[in-house]
């Protein structure tokens, strides 16, 4: 079985939302803090990596 790697996206926002994107088969809505020294913030549930776009390409997965 081939697990797929965590999304990274890259966001405007310091502060976002994740809810894993896939309807009801996704995870409950949960608001991440990025921290504005390293720039991204992983999701709990499903591994997303958000990076803050300020950080763009400073950071690895960007």
């Amino acid at each position: 079985m081939v697990t797929k790697a965590p999304e990274s996206k890259l966001v405007d926002s310091y502060r976002v939302a994740c809810d894993g994107g896939e309807g009801a088969l996704g995870h409950p809505r949960v608001w991440l803090q990025i921290p504005h020294e390293h720039g991204w913030v992983e999701c709990p549930y499903c591994d997303c990596k958000y990076i803050h776009r300020d950080f763009e390409g400073k950071v690895s997965g960007s």
